[in-house]
């Protein structure tokens, strides 16, 4: 089982509410973990201004971060009172993405937490700049906080992936689950599988007049619930709760995860070749972009951030 000892929030300056901080805390009560709270801050008009000597830009660095600082500790001070183990880093730095992987890799922490942004307007959710570089460079896992509650029972959705039957599919297959079961033992929820089939390529059907479209996607259909069923023996996940859907995964995982009103999805993000590269590109980011709940982004052992 993996376990989260260490664990870097990451808090927003600009919102009123903190839910990466509110899902942390609830985590940590449950597994006596450390909590972090990281910001990384930076203003182009202090480094800009020419008038100020070196000394005077610096002296005006530091009595933003000393407020940065004050603020954190007074969101602090309730949970450290309710016995948390808390502390805080505030590091002015003109990228924060850097700033907070740098920080996760020399801490050893085991996870990094993160809100996401909501819009006002259409209550849409936006990712920033910030939130990309972290799921494609961070070797951590990374947890994208939306406000999606985290219920007692709840469902938790594995998106794996079981059309390529190499080592490094395997393994990160069963590092996803892996993540999945320390969470649902956490939070008493129920572990699902999602995995998503192509249909039939229609200028086949086109091209070969015999070919037999129905038996040809009963195959495929059967060849991925064969392998997910297998997968879910090997790791003790209930084969009931093992889903195969035709469609593109950036389809199937989003409309599941809101048919079960999952609080968490989780997937591998970020490989060398194939599907793990080509799931941080178009996959990672639609599903990312339609699901409702918290995401939860995990690397393939060995990967090695390109900032390390």
């Amino acid at each position: 089982m993996r376990d989260y000892q260490k664990l870097l929030v990451v808090v927003d300056p600009t919102s009123e509410k903190q839910p990466a901080l509110v899902r942390a805390v609830k985590l940590a009560t449950r597994s006596k973990a450390k909590i972090t709270v990281f910001l990384s801050i930076f203003d182009f008009s202090y480094e800009m201004t020419s008038i100020l000597s070196n000394q005077e830009r610096e002296a005006m660095r530091q009595g933003v971060i000393n407020q940065r600082k004050a603020w954190i500790a007074d969101l602090l001070k309730p949970h450290q009172q309710a016995g948390l183990e808390m502390d805080s880093e505030v590091l002015w730095h003109n990228r924060p993405f850097e700033s907070i992987i740098n920080f996760a890799i020399q801490g050893e922490y085991d996870l990094i937490v993160k809100g996401t942004h909501e819009h006002d307007k259409l209550k849409a959710v936006i990712f920033t700049p910030t939130d990309w570089h972290l799921l494609r460079k961070a070797p951590v896992p990374v947890l994208l906080v939306k406000q999606h509650d985290w219920p007692v029972k709840g469902k938790i959705l594995c998106a794996v992936n079981v059309a390529s039957e190499d080592e490094e599919h395997q393994s990160l297959n069963g590092k996803i689950i892996e993540h999945a079961q320390e969470l649902a033992a956490k939070f008493d929820a129920e572990v699902h599988l999602v995995n998503g089939y192509p249909g039939t390529p229609v200028n086949l059907a086109i091209e070969l007049p015999d070919f037999d479209a129905h038996t040809y996607n009963e195959t495929i259909r059967m060849q991925h619930e064969q392998r997910v069923n297998y997968l879910a023996n090997s790791y003790g996940v209930d084969t009931a709760h093992c889903h195969v859907k035709e469609g593109l995964p950036e389809d199937v995982i989003p409309e599941l995860a809101e048919q079960l009103d999952a609080e968490l999805v989780v997937l591998g993000t970020v490989g060398r070749t194939g599907f793990s590269a080509a799931l941080i590109g178009n996959t990672a980011e639609h599903v990312i972009d339609s699901v409702n709940c918290d995401l939860l982004a995990v690397k393939p052992d060995g990967y090695k951030s390109p900032l390390a």
